[in-house]
């Protein structure tokens, strides 16, 4: 306490907290991917983004968003190790990404089959490219579960011309998930989708990647679907010399589900938070000095 006449007490103000820091819930605290001053150009133009540094959790589902041009998906295939970043590096499990790797599998905004096989034959091709020893009979099994747990063990014979684009997406989940990843990278793969099938594909997706702990970097540009399924939300600001501005932490209760989301206590200041974002405060200028992402609680 003061004594009489003395200055009031200052408030204490909490200590500030690192990107890296801010874990979602149940996550491993040791990064599986680290991001170290990435950035990109083409040619001796601008930089897309710069100064990206992020560290991604075992277990944790991180969300990126942000308008088109900010480099969402250049960020997402430097991470498959399908382009190469200007500067900087990005760690898996501490080893430098050189290259695609089996320890990471995409599902792309198309279905990305290959039309002249099966669904079970698309799965299974990609299991055969993960466990090159296994027999015949055992890679059939461990695709056909995968087909079954994505709801489509009955239409294993289909081809994709024979498939509703829900289908099409569901095998896709099922051949990234057979190969066991340590990452699923996902570029808006529902963004194509009805409604319903999008909302139907976001739960199925939720379950499967809890069911087995699953890490995750996904795209999207729906904030409703950023705040069903992820730990973290990282926001983007525009393009050209993008930056990570903020990395929002989603406290909301991890079992969620569509129809209960908006009753949640928190839910409106979150999503508001994002919005607000995205409209008012994404087109940061391109001179902002670059620094740690402002990490917040809602």
């Amino acid at each position: 306490m003061p004594s009489d006449g003395g200055a009031p007490p200052q408030p204490v103000l909490p200590q500030p907290i690192m990107a890296d820091q801010a874990l979602g819930p149940l996550v491993s605290t040791r990064p599986l991917i680290q991001m170290q001053g990435l950035a990109k150009r083409y040619g001796g133009g601008s930089a897309v983004f710069a100064g990206l540094d992020l560290s991604i959790h075992r277990g944790e589902f991180v969300c990126i968003v942000g308008h088109s041009g900010c480099g969402k998906t250049t960020v997402l295939n430097i991470l498959a190790g399908l382009e190469t970043p200007t500067e900087g590096v990005v760690l898996v499990d501490g080893r430098q990404i050189t290259g695609p790797g089996l320890d990471r599998a995409v599902i792309f905004q198309g279905h990305a089959l290959m039309p002249w096989m099966t669904a079970l034959e698309n799965v299974a091709f990609a299991v055969k490219s993960r466990w090159p020893a296994w027999s015949r009979a055992r890679v059939r099994d461990h695709a056909l579960g995968h087909l079954r747990r994505v709801g489509l063990g009955a239409a294993m014979d289909k081809r994709p011309a024979q498939l509703s684009g829900g289908m099409k997406q569901r095998v896709g989940i099922a051949r990234a998930l057979s190969i066991e990843p340590a990452m699923l990278l996902m570029d808006e793969p529902f963004s194509a989708l009805d409604a319903l099938t999008r909302g139907t594909l976001q739960d199925e997706v939720l379950r499967l990647c809890a069911e087995v702990g699953q890490t995750v970097f996904m795209i999207t540009h729906d904030v409703d679907e950023a705040v069903l399924l992820a730990d973290r939300i990282v926001l983007m600001t525009n393009g050209p010399g993008a930056r990570i501005a903020e990395i929002v932490v989603n406290t909301l209760p991890r079992a969620r589900h569509r129809a209960e989301l908006h009753h949640l206590p928190g839910y409106y200041p979150l999503r508001n938070h994002i919005v607000d974002f995205l409209v008012e405060r994404a087109a940061a200028p391109v001179a902002a000095p670059l620094g740690p992402a402002v990490v917040r609680t809602l």
